[in-house]
């Protein structure tokens, strides 16, 4: 295995042991969401999904594309998200 598969391995991980990292991840998918629209589709309380997306992003999983908006900020998976995202969907199939 190379070394960005170990990589994608470890996140993975990361966002695996947290239910809700993993809700807002899927939440997220392939769109652009705001913290308040992804609360309403993973059933998580507003201020849980800020401090998931903080952890998120720091970790590059996910990536905000308008930083300087204090209300209403977008989010969406970066590729190594997308890449996580993925790996947890192949996971589940297989079970």
């Amino acid at each position: 295995m190379s070394q960005k598969d170990d990589e994608l391995l470890k996140l993975t991980s990361y966002v695996e042991i947290s239910k809700y990292r993993e809700k807002t991840l899927k939440s997220i998918g392939n769109n652009v969401k705001i913290p308040t629209n992804i609360a309403k589709d993973s059933g998580i309380r507003t201020n849980h999904i800020s401090k998931v997306l903080s952890e998120l992003k720091s970790k590059e999983i996910v990536e905000c594309i308008n930083e300087e908006a204090r209300k209403g900020r977008l989010y969406r998976l970066t590729d190594t998200g997308k890449e996580v995202l993925e790996s947890i969907n192949e996971k589940e199939e297989e079970n």
